[in-house]
């Protein structure tokens, strides 16, 4: 069991299970969509992603529901998901996925990509690192 959990507002689990399953995410389990109860559990590795509605639905929650239907989803929130072989990874994903920012090596030691889901979530594939420890900037 996890002490967070992160959850995505979609309005099509079918798009996500294309896309995400190109990334390399399983289905753990779904519920489909039905008014406020469809849910839908993927995992990569150690990393799991949640996403709620799968339907129109989801335009409609009480909170959301209060922006616009074409506003980008996620704004302001990069998803962080650690890979093996980036490299390699980076490779297969920049075939069907929109690149925001290419493969490099940053500045903190790092080696990561961001691109963007379906749906507008901002998501940075990095290689493994210790989120624990400060950031060691490369002089």
């Amino acid at each position: 069991m996890s002490d967070i959990i992160l959850e995505l507002h979609v309005p099509d689990f079918e798009k996500v299970k294309e896309f995400y399953g190109k990334l390399g995410f399983e289905v753990v389990w779904e519920r489909k969509p039905d008014g406020f109860k469809g849910y839908l559990v993927v995992k990569k590795g150690n990393s799991v992603l949640c996403f709620w509605a799968g339907s129109e639905e989801v335009y409609d929650h009480p909170y959301f529901k209060e922006w616009a239907k074409d506003t980008k989803r996620g704004y302001g929130v990069e998803l962080v998901i650690f890979v093996e072989d980036i490299e390699k990874y980076y490779e297969e994903v920049k075939k069907f996925a929109k690149v925001v920012e290419e493969l490099e090596f940053k500045p903190w030691g790092d080696t990561d990509f961001r691109i963007e889901d379906p749906f507008g979530y901002y998501l940075r594939f990095s290689s493994p690192y210790d989120t624990l420890l400060p950031d060691k900037a490369v002089k």
